[in-house]
């Protein structure tokens, strides 16, 4: 099979990307509009950008060429919280990406915990092992979408996901993404060592 982006449909050429990048971490992102109204909503094309500072990245597309209601609240407030999405999680967090009216609770709806953040308006997600308070870095336009890069600014991670003061990934059972509507925990592991080279500094 040969796909062309110039000549496939855009909506193919998106599932086929979303059936082969995979998997995915799920960022189950809060924000609430400037009224004070919280949002929930998942997105899979979600990525750490950088360490110093910490800068992590959502990309957000439109949905009837209109902005989603997470993108308008986080132009409006310029905070988010990015949630870590568990396997326990994980029918709560389909349901939530419905497209529900703008009124529409998604927590409430779907039975999760909104627990006041620390230094940002948006709350976490008591649910989650571990919750990112962002504020807005920046917004890039790639294309129809956009990316929202955001400096984490306080993390929470739950001491029972915690293994020597690290977040230990087989306590976390993260959930990721696949194509359609498929899901998937961990699976079999691999632990390998990353070789330690002897870096000799230039001469001279």
């Amino acid at each position: 099979m040969i796909l062309d982006p110039g000549t496939v449909p855009a909506v193919r050429f998106a599932q086929f990307m979303n059936s082969v990048i995979l998997p995915r971490p799920i960022a189950f992102v809060t924000t609430v509009s400037p009224g004070g109204r919280v949002n929930a909503a998942p997105f899979s094309w979600f990525c750490g950008l950088a360490t110093h500072p910490p800068l992590l990245g959502v990309s957000i597309s439109p949905r009837d060429g209109q902005p989603k209601d997470t993108l308008r609240n986080v132009r409006d407030t310029g905070e988010f919280v990015v949630n870590v999405v568990t396997v326990a999680m994980a029918e709560a967090i389909v349901r939530a990406s419905g497209d529900w009216p703008a009124d529409v609770d998604e927590l409430a709806l779907v039975g999760l915990t909104a627990v006041p953040a620390d230094l940002v308006r948006p709350p976490c997600v008591a649910e989650s092992p571990v919750s990112l308070e962002c504020q807005l870095d920046r917004e890039i336009a790639l294309g129809e979408s956009r990316l929202i890069v955001g400096e984490i600014l306080r993390a929470h991670a739950r001491d029972e996901v915690l293994t020597d003061g690290r977040v230990d990934v087989t306590k976390l059972q993260p959930l990721a993404r696949l194509g359609g509507e498929w899901y998937a925990g961990l699976g079999d592991l691999l632990r390998l060592s990353r070789p330690r080279v002897e870096r000799v500094p230039p001469s001279g």
